[in-house]
Formats: structure tokens, sequence, C-alpha cells
């Protein structure tokens, strides 16, 4: 083939998953920036990585993961949850993502109850529905999870789990309580369900240290905690971690996707020994809370004084903003309108598992710097005013 030819074609094929046009701002994007994404960084690890004589990260690798890459991570981990983190305890995934399906597969059958948060992350209720699961929401807002309503459910369909996100909610930017978490885990105790506690923004509190993650009572077989380095480094290197009891550990270590496979993505956890071990992610993730915080307070500034029309708790954390609209408008008809002036958020709806919160929509200040996110918002007033 043509060098020419071959070079177009290669030009045509995406690389990415959510292509932006130029002209467009889309605040609904819930992805980092590339600027964001330290390559320098991780291609310091990979020379050094890749320029010693030790190749056994080529190699098939251990079912529960890396165990060097878990130590590293467990001693890590420790320092930023203040309380002790055992590398037993730690499964290496491909992602969140990824161990989502896998506890679907593993702790659950076609038909079964699971239980999310409404609003939840949209794309969570597409893995459950790949498993054929049945969701059931329970309603979750700025003063918590309604318990009453939880019990209630519980009492009559109770869950093979509960799907939640515990810190910084994806939308709602809502954390948890210590007490409510607590009770939580009592009630998981009492009706027998798992808790699965995603916790891809445990790492990123700005203004707020949160709540212990649930991985401090991993002594329950019944709670399961996840991280990613998605948000606190880069989502393509599809690596994160299941935080579990031994037993439940176990379970997934001996099913027959590892045991064909082996461990996942062993190549990626020897990069990743390295960054960790050398200070540089704890060094990224300051500079991430540094530069969100700042994001955050542009977003803010620019909404106040622009869009009085809708109202909002300021996040303490995490990637969104979670806005009510005041004037009757619903947020899919914002959404519409918003388009027409090159600009994208995301309607409530779409974090509804019963067709709801279409009062509310969800725009992020992780795509964007300041300036454009300034520039989005303006954009997003003119729906408001009828501006052309």
């Amino acid at each position: 083939m043509p060098y020419l030819r071959y070079k177009r074609i290669m030009l045509n094929l995406p690389t990415i998953q959510t292509v932006i046009p130029p002209d467009i701002i889309d605040l609904g994007a819930g992805e980092p920036s590339l600027s964001l994404i330290p390559l320098e960084m991780i291609n310091t690890s990979a020379q050094k990585v890749l320029s010693q004589s030790d190749n056994s990260f080529l190699q098939y690798g251990s079912e529960q993961g890396d165990g060097h890459f878990r130590f590293v991570l467990s001693q890590f981990l420790s320092k930023q949850y203040e309380f002790d983190i055992s590398p037993e305890k730690l499964f290496v995934t491909n992602g969140i993502s990824n161990a989502l399906d896998l506890i679907c597969t593993l702790f659950t059958q076609a038909g079964d109850t699971i239980y999310v948060e409404e609003p939840t992350y949209f794309l969570a209720p597409r893995i459950f529905a790949d498993h054929k699961l049945n969701i059931i929401s329970i309603q979750s807002d700025d003063q918590g999870i309604d318990f009453e309503l939880l019990e209630q459910k519980l009492k009559t369909i109770p869950p093979k789990f509960f799907y939640i996100i515990p810190t910084f909610q994806n939308p709602s930017g809502h954390t948890l309580s210590q007490e409510e978490r607590t009770q939580l885990i009592s009630l998981s105790i009492k009706y027998n369900f798992i808790i699965v506690a995603d916790e891809a923004y445990q790492l990123l509190g700005y203004t707020q240290k949160p709540p212990s993650s649930f991985a401090a009572y991993t002594d329950q077989k019944n709670i399961i905690a996840l991280g990613s380095f998605s948000k606190i480094l880069a989502p393509g290197l599809r690596l994160g971690w299941l935080h579990a009891h031994p037993v439940t550990i176990q379970k997934i270590t001996i099913c027959g996707l590892l045991d064909s496979g082996g461990g996942l993505n062993p190549f990626t956890s020897a990069l990743l020994r390295d960054v960790i071990d050398s200070g540089n992610l704890e060094n990224n993730i300051l500079k991430l809370k540094n530069t969100y915080s700042q994001r955050i307070q542009s977003m803010h500034l620019v909404l106040q004084k622009n869009i009085p029309e809708v109202s909002y708790t300021h996040p303490h954390g995490g990637y969104f903003f979670w806005l009510q609209l005041n004037n009757g408008m619903d947020a899919t008809t914002l959404r519409e309108k918003a388009k027409a002036h090159k600009v994208d958020i995301r309607q409530g709806k779409k974090f509804s598992t019963s067709n709801g919160l279409d009062q509310f929509f969800r725009i992020s200040f992780a795509h964007y710097e300041s300036e454009k996110i300034e520039e989005g918002i303006l954009r997003l007033s003119n729906c408001f005013t009828g501006k052309e």
C-alpha cells in the first residue's frame, strides 16, 4: 500500500473514545484534558522499566496481580488513607468498569436484583444490563441516602449488592458522611448484601477531607471498595484495584478468566510500580488538586454571575457540578438549546434508572482550562437569555 494512502487511512482511525469537535465546548465531558495526562512522567518510568534485565512483567501475570505492584500500592494507599492497607486485600483490575463486570459475573446471576443510588453514574447500569440484572434505585441527595426508603426495600427485595459512589459522587458531588457509611454497613450485615463502593474520586478532595474509604471496613466479607488510576493519572492505562476481604479476593482469583489469561495488566502494573515508588503519583495528585480547585472557582464565579436560573452545591472534590433548574425548563430541552450555541451538558435523566431527575444537569471542570470553562458557561447562559 502506498505510504500516503496508508497515512490518510491511519489519520481517520480514532484512538480515543470521545472526540469533541473543535468548535464545541463540551462541559459534560467527564474525563481529564490531555494536558493533564503526564506523558513525560509515564515515559520516564517506562524507559526505566524497559531498560532493566528483569522482563518477568511480560509473562502471564499472577492471578491477584503483580505482587511487587500490590506492595507498593498498599504503601501508597496506607499513607493516603491514613490506615494500614494489606497487599493481600488488594486485587489488580483493568479499571473500575472491569471490576464491576467481574463482580457481576462472579457474584450474581441473570434476574438477580441490585440497588443503585438515584442519581448514579450513568454508564454503570449498562454493565448491569449486560448481566441481565434487575435494578432498583434508592433516592440520594444532598441530605444523603433515604435510609427509610432503603430499609423498606430491603425488607421486601434484598439485593445481591448495592452499588454506590460514596465520595464526591458522579454526578451529584455528594459525599456519604461517616454516620451514613456506618449505617449502610450495618444494614448490609443485617440483610446480607454486598456494598460495592466505587471510589474513583476518593483521593481528589480539594476543600474537604472525605471520611474513610470503605477499604477500612474490609474485615467484613461483604465490602468491596474499588479504586482507579483513571482520574488521578491517565484513563488509558486501564489499571485499578479492588480492595476486599481475602475470602472475596480468592473467589475472584480462581475464576476462569484469570485461570486462562493470568493476572490483569502486568505490563502497566510494572510501569505504575515505578511511578508510585518514585513519588511521582503523589506529586501528580497534588498538581491535580491545585488545578481543579482553581477551575472550580472559575466555574462557580461565572455561573453565579451569568446563570441565576440554577442552584447547586459547591463541590468539595471530584469532577462535577450538579445543577438544578429553577425556571421550569427541563434539562433535556436545555441540552438541545445548548447544542445550537456550540456547548454541551449532560441532562439529569441520563443518571436516573427511573426516568427522573430532568430538572438537573451535570457539567465538569476537569476537561477544560478556566478560560474555556468560562466561555462555555457564557455560551450556556445564552440559552436562558434567548441570545443567538
